[in-house]
C-alpha cells in the first residue's frame, strides 16, 4: 500500500483529472435513473392488495384511479368534460353519472340513492381509471391534462393526483436541500476548521463521490423520491467527519518530516485504517434498513451504504490530492479556530460523574416509554403541504360527498347476480360504508344485465372478474377504516373466497403490518452488527453494551421528543432513525472509549484516563455531530414535504443528543465501570 499511496500523491494532477472525468457517466446515470413517487409500491408483492392491483391492471386495463369532483357544470356540460377527459392518452375509461345516463341508460331507472352518490347540489362525481400504475409517468402526465381540459370547476383527488404533486414539489426543491446542506455545513467548519479555504475543499471532494453515488444508482433501474432527495444530504452528513480525520492526520505528519508528500501519503494510510473501521459501523445501520419487507428501506439501505463506501474513496483518492494542490492557499487562509476551549469538559465530567450517572438512569424509563409509543401516521396526503391541488381535491371530496377514500372490490364474474346484490345490501351496513357501485347496485333489482350496453358493461364486467367500488367516510390509515377493512372481507369471503379488497386504504393496512413487523427486525440486526464490529475492533464483551446501550438512549431521547409533544411522525421515521442515527453516531462513542483505552494502558488511572479521553476525542465529536446538524437540520426547516423535513429535524437532533451522551453520560459510566471494562477486554490486561 505504501508504493500505491506514494504514486497516488505524486501524480496527484492526473488522480484529479481521473475523478472529474468520472462525473460526467455519473451525471448521465443521475438523469437516467428513473423515480418512484408512489410509497406503497414498496410493498412485499405477495400481498392479496398488490396483487389485486396487478388483476385490475391485466383484467380490465386499470392502474390507477382518481375520483373528480366538478362543480357549477350542467349535465350536458358534464357529459362533454367527461366524454373529453377519455381522448386523453392514457384514460382507460371515465365513469360518471353524465356519461352513463346521457343517450345510454334512461335517467328513470337509475335510483335516486345512487343518483344522490352522484350528485350533490352544483358538484358532481366522476371516476377516472388510468391504464398505468399509480407513479407512472405516463399516469402523472394523464392527471395533468385531465386537469387543464376539466379546468378550475374539476377537483382531481386520489393517490394519483397526490403523487403527481409530489413529483413536482420535490423536484423544485432538491436542488435546494443540497444548497441549504452546503451552506450550512460551510459555516460550521469555517468556525471550527482552522482555515477558511479547507471547508470549500472538504465539501468540493465530498461532492465529487456523492454525484459518483447518485450516478451509479442507474444500474439499480430506479429510485424513492425519499432517497432522491435526502441521499445527498444524508451522504454529506455522514461521511464529512472522514475528511477531518484526514486533515488533522496530515497535520501530524508535517510536524514529523518536511516531506509534505511523504506526510500526505502517511495521512492516507493512517486514515485509511481509521475511517473503514468507522465507516463499518455506519455501512451496518445501512445495511440492516435493506432487510425491511417494506422495501423502500432497501431503496434507500443499498444507495447509502454505496454512498459511505463513495465517501471514503473520495477521502482517500481524491481529498489528499486537492490539499496537495491547493496546499499554499490553504495555509494562507488559516486561521485560529473560532471553536471555544472545550477542555474543560473533561474536568467538568470527572468532577460530577455520579451525577451524570443518576442523570443517565433516570432518562431511561421516559425516554424508552416515549420511544415506544410514539405516534405515527400512513396517510400519504398528510405528508404535502396543505395548499396543494390534491390536497384541496381531497378535501372537497370528503366534505362535499362524505368521502374519504374509495375501496375497489374484484368479485368473480361468476357469483350469481342475487349473490352479489345480497353482499352489497350486507357491506352497505357496515359503518362508514357511504355506497358499493357495480352494475347490480346501479340498476337495482330485477332490472337484468341485458339490457346494459356493452361497452358500459365492460367497464365494469370482465371475464374472470367483476369491479366494485366502495367509498367511505373513513381516513386512510385510521382505526376505524382498518376494521371497516376487515368487516368487508369478512362478507366479500362469505361469498367469494377468491374475491379481492383492494385500493389505497387495504394496502395502507398491511404497510401498518409490514412496518410494525420491520421495525423490531431492523432494530434488531442493526444492534446485532454493530454489536459485533464493537467487539472485534475493541476486542471487548463490555464495551459493545456500554456503546450501543448509550446510543440507543441518544436515539430513545430523540424519538421521544414527538410523543411527549404530541407531534405525530411520518411512518418511516422512527425505523430510519433508530439505524441511521445508531450506525453514524456510535463512532463517537468508539472514538471516546478509544482514548480512554489508550490513556489507561499508558499508565493513567482511570480518572486521569476519562478526562484525557474527553479532552481530546471533544473537539473531533463537536466538529462531526455540528457537520452532521448542519448538514440536515436547515432542510428539516425548509422542506414542506413531511416526510422529508421530519426525518432531516429528527437526524439533526439525534446528531445533537448523541454528540451530547457521548461527551457528558458516557464517561461518567467508563468511570463508574472501570473495573468491569479492564477485566473483560482483551488488550487491556497491562491496566488491570
Amino acid at each position: 500500500m505504501s508504493g500505491l499511496v506514494k504514486g497516488l500523491v505524486k501524480h496527484r494532477i492526473l488522480v484529479i483529472i481521473v475523478c472529474l472525468a468520472l462525473v460526467i457517466p455519473a451525471v448521465l446515470g443521475m438523469a437516467a435513473t428513473k423515480t418512484k413517487y408512489d410509497l406503497l409500491y414498496y410493498l412485499p408483492q405477495d400481498l392479496e392488495t398488490v396483487q389485486g392491483q396487478e388483476i385490475l391492471l391485466e383484467d380490465f386495463g386499470k392502474g390507477a384511479f382518481s375520483l373528480l369532483v366538478t362543480e357549477g357544470m350542467t349535465i350536458n356540460e358534464q357529459a362533454d368534460m367527461e366524454s373529453t377527459l377519455k381522448d386523453i392518452p392514457h384514460v382507460d375509461s371515465v365513469i360518471g353519472f353524465a356519461s352513463v345516463t346521457k343517450g345510454m341508460l334512461p335517467i328513470e331507472i337509475i335510483p335516486g340513492s345512487i343518483r344522490e352518490m352522484f350528485q350533490r347540489g352544483e358538484c358532481m362525481l366522476s371516476a377516472v381509471f388510468f391504464d398505468e400504475g399509480s407513479s407512472s409517468e405516463e399516469t402523472m402526465e394523464a392527471i395533468n391534462q385531465v386537469r387543464r381540459v376539466a379546468g378550475e370547476k374539476c377537483f382531481v383527488s386520489g393517490l394519483s393526483a397526490v403523487v403527481t404533486d409530489t413529483k413536482q414539489l420535490v423536484e423544485d426543491q432538491e436542488a435546494i436541500y443540497v444548497g441549504i446542506a452546503v451552506a450550512l455545513c460551510a459555516v460550521v467548519l469555517m468556525i471550527t476548521m482552522d482555515s477558511f479555504l479547507l471547508p470549500l475543499i472538504f465539501l468540493f471532494c465530498i461532492g465529487v463521490s456523492i454525484l459518483w453515488n447518485l450516478g451509479s444508482n442507474y444500474f439499480l433501474g430506479e429510485i424513492s423520491y425519499i432517497t432522491k432527495a435526502v441521499a445527498a444530504v444524508l451522504q454529506l452528513g455522514v461521511t464529512l467527519d472522514y475528511s477531518i480525520f484526514l486533515w488533522h492526520s496530515y497535520k501530524e505528519q508535517k510536524a514529523l518530516t518536511a516531506d509534505k508528500d511523504a506526510a500526505m501519503a502517511d495521512a492516507i494510510r493512517l486514515t485509511f485504517t481509521s475511517i473503514l473501521g468507522s465507516s463499518l459501523t455506519t455501512v451496518a445501520g445501512f445495511v440492516s434498513i435493506c432487510f425491511m419487507s417494506f422495501t423502500l428501506g432497501k431503496d434507500l439501505g443499498i444507495v447509502m451504504s454505496k454512498g459511505v463506501v463513495m465517501g471514503v474513496l473520495g477521502t482517500v483518492i481524491l481529498l489528499p490530492c486537492v490539499i496537495r494542490l491547493f496546499d499554499r492557499p490553504i495555509e494562507k487562509t488559516s486561521h485560529k479556530p473560532l471553536l471555544p476551549d472545550v477542555g474543560g469538559i473533561g474536568r467538568f465530567v470527572v468532577k460530577h460523574y455520579k451525577v451524570l450517572a443518576v442523570v443517565l438512569v433516570l432518562m431511561i424509563f421516559p425516554a424508552f416509554y416515549g420511544y415506544q409509543h410514539v405516534n405515527v401516521y400512513y396517510d400519504m396526503s398528510k405528508v404535502m403541504p396543505p395548499e396543494l391541488k390534491s390536497v384541496i381535491a381531497n378535501k372537497k371530496l370528503e366534505e362535499t360527498f362524505d368521502m374519504a377514500t374509495t375501496h375497489l372490490l374484484l368479485v368473480d364474474s361468476n357469483v350469481p347476480q342475487k349473490d352479489v346484490r345480497d353482499m352489497t345490501a350486507e357491506m352497505e351496513q357496515v359503518d362508514g360504508v357511504r355506497s358499493v357501485l357495480g352494475i347490480d347496485s346501479l340498476l337495482g333489482a330485477g332490472i337484468p344485465e341485458s339490457i346494459v350496453p356493452n361497452d358500459i358493461l365492460s367497464l365494469v364486467k370482465g371475464e374472470r372478474y367483476q369491479l366494485m367500488l366502495i367509498n367511505s367516510s373513513y381516513v386512510i390509515s385510521s382505526d376505524e377504516v382498518n376494521a371497516q377493512i376487515d368487516a368487508l372481507n369478512d362478507i366479500l369471503k362469505k361469498y367469494d373466497q377468491g374475491g379481492m379488497l383492494i385500493g389505497e386504504a387495504p394496502c395502507t393496512k398491511d404497510l401498518i403490518a409490514c412496518t410494525d413487523h420491520d421495525f423490531t427486525v431492523v432494530s434488531l440486526i442493526s444492534i446485532i452488527a454493530i454489536f459485533v464490529i464493537i467487539m472485534l475492533v475493541q476486542k471487548s464483551i463490555s464495551l459493545p453494551v456500554l456503546l450501543v446501550a448509550v446510543i440507543e438512549l441518544a436515539i430513545a431521547a430523540n424519538l421521544c421528543i414527538p410523543y411527549y409533544t404530541g407531534t405525530e411522525l411520518p411512518f418511516v421515521g422512527p425505523i430510519l432513525i433508530s439505524t441511521i442515527q445508531l450506525g453514524a453516531t456510535v463512532d463517537y462513542a468508539i472514538l471516546m472509549t478509544t482514548r480512554y483505552k489508550q490513556n489507561r494502558l499508558s499508565g493513567l488511572d482511570k480518572k486521569e484516563a476519562v478526562e484525557k479521553a474527553v479532552a481530546s476525542a471533544a473537539q473531533s465529536v463537536l466538529v462531526s455531530g455540528l457537520g452532521f446538524f448542519a448538514a440536515t437540520w436547515g432542510v428539516g426547516l425548509y422542506s414542506n414535504v413531511d416526510i422529508i423535513s421530519s426525518m432531516c429535524r429528527l437526524i439533526a437532533r439525534g446528531a445533537l443528543l448523541s454528540v451530547a451522551v457521548v461527551l457528558l453520560l458516557l464517561p461518567a459510566m467508563l468511570l463508574l465501570l472501570d473495573k468491569i471494562i479492564v477485566h473483560s477486554t482483551f488488550d487491556m490486561k497491562a491496566a488491570r
